[in-house]
């Protein structure tokens, strides 16, 4: 039996999971780790993991009212 006053366990996701979950190409995420803007990461060994709530803090930063406002977020 789980806890309710617990909080789920972030669910992290692989390269692709994480591209597919942000409508994304996989090598997008993959340049967005080179040279940054990209979403946050974890590395655990080689691998490369998101944490789906990451993901989702990430794209609710990039909220626009114009395309103005684009250039002004950098």
């Amino acid at each position: 039996m789980t806890d309710p006053r617990r909080p789920p366990l972030p669910i992290y996701l692989n390269n692709d999971e994480a591209a597919a979950f942000l409508r994304l190409s996989p090598r997008t995420l993959e340049k967005q780790r080179v040279v940054g803007g990209g979403p946050p990461f974890k590395k655990f060994g080689r691998r490369v993991l998101y944490a789906q709530t990451d993901l989702q803090d990430w794209a609710e930063k990039r909220t626009y009212n114009n395309t103005s406002e684009v250039n002004l977020g950098k």
